[in-house]
């Protein structure tokens, strides 16, 4: 068999220059990640717990199995995309394990515009139910939305993949037997009840919820 050899020496000069290169380049997508993770900023978060909810993370903390981790996906979506800062696309999406299963979740974040929906907020959403169909995991929505971010309506709506396509996603990954499971942390607008789940949302009741769910704090 082969013996594969490299040629890289840690000790040389140029090693050891790209490898502080990379180290300052993690540093920056440490901070940009952190700050994302902060939502909508310190006035929109202060009006957020001033209503006695939860931010989006700490739902999710509250959410998972006590110490197990949580996969999140694209978490620089919609990044200096629009004029206005959306950090991590308004929506924090991932994989988690919940009661011993593995499931994606998908919550709104309302500190950012309210958890509205922009363009990228749905391509995003749709996205975490493309992962979740192909490896039938149960979907777990909390939703807290505005709905659609209307300045932008006329991208957000009216084509084959835009927000009506939540909807159908959802109905088909509950009629290919993937649970979808929505938690409703708010009063939402007409739009957004598009984002709760049916027929499998049934056994998000506090009569059929499993029983470790009763203690979870929102």
């Amino acid at each position: 068999m082969a013996i594969l050899t490299t040629q890289i020496n840690p000790r040389s000069e140029a090693f050891q220059a790209n490898e502080q290169a990379m180290r300052h380049e993690v540093m920056k997508l440490r901070e940009l990640t952190a700050a994302i993770a902060q939502g909508g900023g310190d006035k929109a978060r202060a009006r957020h717990e001033s209503r006695g909810k939860l931010f989006v993370r700490d739902r999710i903390d509250h959410l998972l199995d006590e110490g197990s981790p949580f996969l999140e996906f694209s978490a620089l979506a919609a990044h200096e995309v629009y004029d206005d800062a959306v950090p991590a696309a308004s929506v924090v999406t991932g994989i988690g394990r919940v009661s011993g299963v593995e499931c994606v979740i998908v919550a709104n974040d309302a500190t950012v515009k309210g958890g509205t929906y922009y363009p990228l907020t749905v391509k995003k959403h749709l996205r975490a139910q493309e992962i979740a169909r192909k490896h039938r995991l149960p979907c777990l929505y909390l939703v807290d939305s505005g709905g659609a971010f209307l300045p932008r309506q006329d991208e957000v709506f009216p084509d084959r993949d835009h927000f009506g396509r939540i909807f159908y996603n959802q109905a088909t990954l509950s009629a290919e037997g993937i649970p979808q499971i929505a938690v409703v942390m708010a009063r939402v607008p007409p739009a957004a009840p598009m984002c709760r789940p049916w027929p499998t949302s049934r056994s998000s009741s506090s009569s059929k919820a499993p029983s470790s769910w009763a203690a979870r704090r929102w």
